[in-house]
Protein backbone atom coordinates (compact mmCIF):
# COMPACT_ATOMS: atom_id res chain seq x y z
CA UNK A 1 0.00 0.00 0.00
CA UNK A 2 1.47 3.46 -0.93
CA UNK A 3 1.89 6.33 1.59
CA UNK A 4 -0.33 9.14 0.55
CA UNK A 5 -0.93 13.02 1.33
CA UNK A 6 -3.34 15.51 0.61
CA UNK A 7 -1.64 18.74 0.49
CA UNK A 8 -4.15 21.85 0.26
CA UNK A 9 -3.97 25.86 -0.67
CA UNK A 10 -7.03 27.14 1.05
CA UNK A 11 -7.84 30.55 0.80
CA UNK A 12 -11.91 30.62 2.69
CA UNK A 13 -12.16 26.96 4.22
CA UNK A 14 -14.16 25.25 1.13
CA UNK A 15 -10.92 23.69 0.01
CA UNK A 16 -9.95 23.29 3.90
CA UNK A 17 -12.98 21.21 3.86
CA UNK A 18 -12.45 19.10 1.18
CA UNK A 19 -9.23 18.70 1.96
CA UNK A 20 -9.53 16.93 5.47
CA UNK A 21 -12.64 15.10 4.03
CA UNK A 22 -10.78 13.35 1.67
CA UNK A 23 -7.79 13.06 3.91
CA UNK A 24 -10.44 10.54 6.24
CA UNK A 25 -11.33 8.64 3.71
CA UNK A 26 -7.97 8.23 1.77
CA UNK A 27 -6.20 7.17 5.13
CA UNK A 28 -3.50 9.81 4.04
CA UNK A 29 -1.75 12.49 5.60
CA UNK A 30 -2.95 16.13 5.19
CA UNK A 31 -0.83 19.74 4.80
CA UNK A 32 -2.00 22.75 4.43
CA UNK A 33 0.05 25.11 1.61
CA UNK A 34 -0.03 28.24 3.42
CA UNK A 35 1.12 31.58 2.39
CA UNK A 36 3.84 33.30 4.05
CA UNK A 37 1.88 36.45 3.79
CA UNK A 38 -1.83 35.21 4.34
CA UNK A 39 -4.73 36.72 1.98
CA UNK A 40 -6.71 39.07 3.68
CA UNK A 41 -10.43 39.33 2.28
CA UNK A 42 -9.31 42.72 -0.05
CA UNK A 43 -6.07 40.70 -1.53
CA UNK A 44 -9.54 38.17 -2.32
CA UNK A 45 -10.91 40.23 -4.09
CA UNK A 46 -11.56 39.10 -7.86
CA UNK A 47 -13.21 42.41 -9.48
CA UNK A 48 -10.53 44.31 -8.21
CA UNK A 49 -7.64 44.55 -10.95
CA UNK A 50 -5.43 45.51 -8.06
CA UNK A 51 -6.40 43.16 -5.93
CA UNK A 52 -3.28 40.40 -4.79
CA UNK A 53 -4.95 37.46 -5.90
CA UNK A 54 -5.59 39.54 -9.75
CA UNK A 55 -2.01 40.96 -9.61
CA UNK A 56 -0.34 37.47 -8.92
CA UNK A 57 -2.90 35.84 -11.61
CA UNK A 58 -2.24 38.23 -14.01
CA UNK A 59 1.83 37.54 -13.73
CA UNK A 60 2.60 34.01 -14.57
CA UNK A 61 5.74 34.25 -13.48
CA UNK A 62 4.21 35.18 -9.84
CA UNK A 63 4.97 32.41 -6.95
CA UNK A 64 4.10 33.24 -3.45
CA UNK A 65 5.95 31.61 -1.35
CA UNK A 66 4.96 29.17 1.09
CA UNK A 67 5.22 29.32 5.05
CA UNK A 68 6.26 25.52 5.52
CA UNK A 69 8.03 22.71 4.05
CA UNK A 70 6.99 19.16 3.96
CA UNK A 71 10.60 17.46 5.29
CA UNK A 72 9.43 14.39 4.56
CA UNK A 73 8.58 14.09 0.62
CA UNK A 74 10.13 11.33 -0.23
CA UNK A 75 8.18 8.99 2.21
CA UNK A 76 5.01 9.53 -0.15
CA UNK A 77 3.77 7.55 -3.09
CA UNK A 78 0.53 9.81 -4.21
CA UNK A 79 0.06 13.22 -3.40
CA UNK A 80 -3.04 14.81 -3.60
CA UNK A 81 -3.06 18.56 -4.21
CA UNK A 82 -6.05 20.47 -3.63
CA UNK A 83 -6.91 24.30 -4.20
CA UNK A 84 -9.54 26.81 -4.96
CA UNK A 85 -10.12 27.30 -9.29
CA UNK A 86 -8.94 31.17 -9.45
CA UNK A 87 -9.16 32.41 -13.17
CA UNK A 88 -9.99 28.93 -14.38
CA UNK A 89 -6.34 27.39 -13.22
CA UNK A 90 -5.14 27.03 -9.41
CA UNK A 91 -3.57 29.91 -7.68
CA UNK A 92 0.36 30.42 -7.90
CA UNK A 93 0.93 29.27 -4.74
CA UNK A 94 0.07 25.71 -6.15
CA UNK A 95 2.77 26.44 -8.82
CA UNK A 96 5.29 27.45 -5.77
CA UNK A 97 4.39 24.19 -4.30
CA UNK A 98 4.43 21.44 -7.44
CA UNK A 99 8.49 23.55 -8.05
CA UNK A 100 9.12 22.88 -4.59
CA UNK A 101 9.84 19.49 -4.65
CA UNK A 102 11.12 16.40 -6.86
CA UNK A 103 7.94 14.60 -8.01
CA UNK A 104 9.68 11.95 -10.48
CA UNK A 105 7.63 9.23 -10.28
CA UNK A 106 4.98 10.31 -7.36
CA UNK A 107 1.49 9.82 -8.53
CA UNK A 108 -0.06 13.29 -8.35
CA UNK A 109 -3.55 13.84 -8.30
CA UNK A 110 -4.70 17.55 -8.06
CA UNK A 111 -8.45 18.32 -6.93
CA UNK A 112 -10.41 21.32 -6.96
CA UNK A 113 -13.22 23.72 -5.66
CA UNK A 114 -15.40 26.64 -7.18
CA UNK A 115 -18.09 28.30 -7.54
CA UNK A 116 -18.74 27.64 -10.54
CA UNK A 117 -16.56 26.77 -13.09
CA UNK A 118 -14.34 23.79 -13.81
CA UNK A 119 -10.93 22.74 -14.08
CA UNK A 120 -10.42 24.99 -16.88
CA UNK A 121 -6.98 24.28 -18.34
CA UNK A 122 -5.56 23.50 -14.95
CA UNK A 123 -3.90 19.81 -14.66
CA UNK A 124 -2.32 20.86 -18.18
CA UNK A 125 -0.69 23.79 -16.77
CA UNK A 126 0.90 22.11 -14.03
CA UNK A 127 2.13 18.84 -15.94
CA UNK A 128 4.29 21.94 -17.71
CA UNK A 129 5.72 22.85 -13.97
CA UNK A 130 6.32 18.96 -12.95
CA UNK A 131 6.37 17.12 -16.38
CA UNK A 132 8.34 13.90 -14.47
CA UNK A 133 5.22 12.82 -12.28
CA UNK A 134 2.57 10.93 -12.99
CA UNK A 135 -0.38 13.05 -13.14
CA UNK A 136 -3.90 12.29 -13.06
CA UNK A 137 -7.11 13.81 -14.38
CA UNK A 138 -8.13 16.14 -11.58
CA UNK A 139 -11.65 16.07 -10.17
CA UNK A 140 -13.90 18.82 -8.78
CA UNK A 141 -15.23 18.59 -5.13
CA UNK A 142 -18.33 20.28 -5.36
CA UNK A 143 -21.03 17.68 -4.29
CA UNK A 144 -19.32 15.11 -4.09
CA UNK A 145 -20.48 12.12 -1.39
CA UNK A 146 -17.96 10.60 0.91
CA UNK A 147 -18.75 7.37 -0.65
CA UNK A 148 -18.26 8.94 -3.86
CA UNK A 149 -15.12 10.69 -2.60
CA UNK A 150 -13.73 7.07 -0.80
CA UNK A 151 -14.47 5.12 -4.24
CA UNK A 152 -12.38 7.81 -6.10
CA UNK A 153 -9.42 7.70 -4.00
CA UNK A 154 -9.03 3.80 -4.02
CA UNK A 155 -8.36 4.68 -7.60
CA UNK A 156 -4.88 6.04 -6.24
CA UNK A 157 -3.82 3.05 -4.11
Amino acid sequence: MSKKLVAYFSASGTTKEAAERLAKVAGADLFEIRPVVPYSKADLNWMDKNSRSSVEMNDPDSRPEIAETIPNMADYDTVFIGFPIWWYVAPHIIHTFVESYDFSGKTLVPFATSGGSGMGRTVDELKKLCPNADWKAGKMMSGVSDQALAAWAAEFS
